[in-house]
């Protein structure tokens, strides 16, 4: 038995088993006095030799109070620790006592060398992580946490509902057997009248048929119906209901007195949207992109680049890239010579090749968004109670405000919303008068370029900074100094059709709104879904899901901040950017955002409800009354 550093048994023998025997009262008497005399001047000697940071408890604690027990010696659980080391040392001599008691303090100091030497050990070890933390880069600042993974899931779990769309059965592949707008008829759904009022509804019945004249039996068409007035430059878009027997209703709301028509086209046949559907759900990709890599010696190599590393070959070595603040993953197949690192510039690709011959032919443009015979002739609406105009709303245009069906209507070539009483700001004074003081952050793509275009073009004050980047993808910047108004626009990151750029201009939205600090006088504007078609829905839905997220982050800090979205816009008819596609697109966009306080720019009506070509870049009209309705948000009254 020993206590560390204090009393050591002496050397095992037969002299340890007869003390335990012969020792009497009196002799433990004697030598308890003579080993407390010893433990007290130890116990000097320790302290005298005490750390000097933490004092004889230090010692204490590597020593005095340590017990350990020796294989060597039977353990007496019976009797008291001091009891046992007094018949330990019974038969000790006083000079057995010194020699102990010289061994005991050798023992205390050498413990002591090697505890300090454990310490300095120790204290430079800590010095050099510590120059290191404090030279070394410091790593980017907690973010907070992303909470659009519970959007992203759920939308994943709920894509079949939220983009349901009848299917089509299969059949033999025969053009005949598809839906025909000239065979197709609409007539009227109830009893003819000579006379229709402000505010009432005209109902019809639209029944579509194959090109041989037979009636279909299932739905899925995609039909645009609108009711017209040529002559007042107005337009609505009708309501279609689509009953999946072939027969679909449609409804149209009189929201102006005077003459109207109905126009009823058929955009994709049942049999198209198939071909559609098929395409954005199971392909990959309809189009890629090229990465330009350069070399210090200024050699290049370009290297296509996608959103899948699945959509290279199998023997290709890929390199992929991260956005740290969104997330967003981007892949290109790795140079033979040069590094990963080297990616300088981003440009479009090709367009792959993904329909077959008939599927072709379902797509062809002489199938495709055409006109079907004139079912109802047109027809008077009268006015009522003296009003031209059905009564609109007088709530002022605030985010968060339920959208209605539709959206709204054109009279004298003016935009009227239903949802709010937007304005009109015809002028570039009225315009400045309503920016003045904010700044203006446009996002995403070329559609949402025109809004920057527009505003340039319209107000002589405002003056464009030249920042030399690539025009087609930004960054843009018009201010006007006087009025304090600063307008930005930069296009989102990949995936993006555009002339050749510079990767490090190719922002993601998530990273842009992460650097905003929001405010009263900001305005964010996103513009998105026309470059996403291409892909399946769950990327769309991928990157909806951390814009949404920065946008609750930047609401949650600064809840003034005017955030509005912008809707796509009719345009492409083709497989790379149907019309269908962008519905669909549209619908994810409303998911995405419309429990949050943000405002929406309906683009697909605004772009559908006059009797205009479809354009994925609309005319002025359209853009300066999609304008209008921005402008209508920032100063509603």
């Amino acid at each position: 038995m020993q206590c560390d550093g204090i009393l050591h048994a002496a050397t095992p023998g037969d002299a340890h088993g007869k003390a335990d025997s012969r020792t009497t009262q009196s002799q433990a008497a004697t030598w308890r006095n003579r080993l407390r005399e010893a433990w007290t001047r130890v116990q000097h000697q320790s302290q005298t030799h005490a750390d000097p940071e933490h004092g004889p408890r230090a010692e204490t604690h590597r020593g005095v109070g340590t017990w350990h027990t020796s294989p060597k010696q039977p353990y007496l659980p019976t009797m008291s620790v001091l009891d046992r080391a007094i018949l330990t040392t019974s038969q000790m001599s006083d000079k057995q006592l010194q020699a102990s008691k010289n061994s005991s303090v050798t023992q205390v100091k050498w413990h002591k060398i090697v505890v300090m030497w454990f310490l300095t050990a120790i204290w430079i070890l800590y010095f050099r992580i510590s120059w290191t933390e404090s030279t070394a880069p410091l790593p980017p600042a907690p973010r907070p946490a992303n909470k659009s993974s519970g959007f992203f899931s759920r939308t994943l779990v709920n894509l079949t509902h939220l983009l349901y769309w009848p299917l089509t059965p299969r059949h033999k592949r025969d053009i005949l057997a598809s839906t025909s707008a000239k065979t197709s008829t609409y007539h009227l759904g109830g009893l003819t009248q000579t006379s229709y009022t402000l505010g009432g509804y005209l109902e019809a019945v639209l029944v579509a048929r194959d090109h041989e004249g037979r009636p279909k039996t299932h739905g899925g068409d995609l039909f645009r119906a609108q009711l017209l007035g040529p002559s007042l430059h107005s337009g609505v878009l009708g309501d279609v209901r689509d009953l999946e027997n072939g027969i679909y209703l449609l409804s149209f709301p009189l929201l102006w007195a005077g003459m109207a028509q109905v126009q009823v086209r058929l955009i994709h046949s049942s049999e198209a949207v198939e071909v559609l559907r098929r395409i954005w759900r199971e392909e990959g990709a309809t189009v890629d992109f090229t990465g330009y890599f350069r070399g210090p010696t200024g050699y290049e190599e370009n290297m296509t680049c996608n959103t899948n590393p699945l959509l290279f070959g199998e023997k290709e070595d890929i390199c992929y890239y991260k956005d740290e603040d969104s997330g967003e993953l981007w892949y290109c197949a790795q140079p033979q010579t040069l590094s990963c690192d080297s990616l300088v510039g981003h440009s479009a690709g090709r367009y792959w090749k993904v329909t077959t011959p008939y599927e072709d032919a379902l797509l062809a443009w002489n199938l495709t968004d055409q006109v079907l015979p004139q079912g109802i002739g047109p027809f008077h609406v009268s006015k009522k109670r003296n009003r031209k105009l059905v009564v609109r709303p007088e709530q002022p245009c605030y985010p968060g405000i339920p959208a209605p069906k539709p959206s709204g209507f054109y009279h004298g070539n003016v935009w009227y919303s239903l949802a709010c009483s937007s304005r009109s700001f015809p002028t570039a004074d009225s315009i400045v008068g309503c920016l003045a003081g904010r700044i203006v952050h446009m996002m995403g793509d070329s559609t949402l370029r025109q809004w920057w275009e527009y505003l340039r073009d319209t107000v002589p004050s405002l003056k464009p900074i030249d920042l030399h980047a690539t025009y087609h993808s930004g960054p843009l910047m018009a201010v006007d100094t006087t009025m304090g108004i600063v307008l930005h626009w930069r296009t989102h990151s990949w995936p993006l059709r555009t002339l050749r750029t510079q990767g490090a201009s190719l922002h993601s939205v998530v990273r842009e709104l992460t650097g905003l600090a929001g405010g009263p006088h900001t305005v964010v504007v996103l513009g998105l879904g026309a470059h996403f078609p291409t892909f399946p829905p769950s990327i769309f839905v991928r990157r909806l899901a951390g814009i949404r997220a920065a946008v609750m982050v930047l609401l949650s800090r600064a809840p003034s901040t005017l955030v509005v979205i912008k809707l796509a816009n009719t345009g492409y008819k083709s497989v790379y950017g149907s019309h269908w596609l962008i519905l669909q697109v549209n619908r994810l966009l409303r998911v995405a955002f419309s429990d949050l306080r943000v405002a929406f720019v309906d683009a697909w009506e605004m772009t559908s409800s006059l009797a205009l070509p479809d354009n994925i870049h609309p005319v002025k009209l359209i853009v300066s009354n999609e304008v209008d309705l921005l402008l209508s948000f920032i100063c509603p009254t």
